[in-house]
């Protein structure tokens, strides 16, 4: 349907290896988006995701699936990892006009660990799969706008209280191996998937599979062949 664009965030080789398993969603078409909340092209991206769950809407089912930028990364980034992502942060901004706080740069302490996040997703898709979206955004939104850390579990429970769901259920998935399961099983699937960067979004139509983007692209260059692929 589409080709790559240079707009995307690479997943870490290191986070790549993995048991990959086949994932077959099911009959029907289904709209597959491949992220993480800590992508900064994925948050640039946000309008047109939203954009593309509302046009789809009952004529195919909608899937988040965390795809695990730098998940398990231990070590704070350093002064060449920061100008690096702060560059990146700039051009996602220029490019697609989100906001901004660039106060995390002042962090030096901060370990950019992208799994307690994409976990939350997870256990929230659990919880409540009809806030799913909403959650999505509301991380990257904290993180990217706001500025805050959504690497502390802390803060994951205040926004998952915030979209309507009670801190104890949350903390509760949170926690459990269930939810590293899941969230480990999201990121094999984008593997599986051969995603190898964010954001990415593929259409399947019993078992016909084609990526509409592979990478940041304003929704005006995706709405038509969104539009095709749905009515064909």
């Amino acid at each position: 349907m589409t080709n790559p664009c240079t707009d995307t965030c690479a997943i870490n080789p290191q986070s790549a290896a993995g048991n990959e398993r086949p994932f077959d969603p099911g009959p029907g078409k289904h709209v597959l988006y491949f992220g993480d909340p800590m992508c900064s092209w994925c948050w640039g991206f946000a309008p047109e995701l939203r954009q593309i769950h509302d046009a789809i809407q009952d004529r195919a089912q909608f899937h988040l699936v965390m795809g695990g930028l730098r998940p398990g990364t231990s070590d704070a980034w350093d002064g060449a990892m920061r100008r690096d992502i702060r560059h990146h942060w700039q051009d996602v901004q220029d490019k697609s006009g989100q906001p901004f706080d660039f106060a995390r740069f002042d962090d030096e302490t901060f370990v950019y660990d992208t799994e307690p996040a994409c976990r939350a997703l997870v256990s929230v898709r659990m919880l409540a799969p009809d806030m799913a979206l909403s959650f999505y955004e509301s991380l990257q939104r904290a993180f990217y706008a706001e500025g805050l850390n959504i690497v502390d579990p802390t803060l994951l429970a205040d926004l998952a209280q915030a979209q309507g769901l009670t801190r104890e259920a949350f903390t509760r998935h949170f926690t459990e191996a269930e939810a590293r399961t899941q969230v480990a099983f999201d990121f094999n699937r984008t593997r599986a998937f051969g995603v190898s960067g964010f954001p990415t979004v593929l259409c399947a139509d019993n078992g016909q599979y084609a990526f509409l983007t592979l990478g940041y692209r304003p929704f005006t260059t995706l709405a038509e062949l969104l539009q095709e692929w749905l009515n064909a």
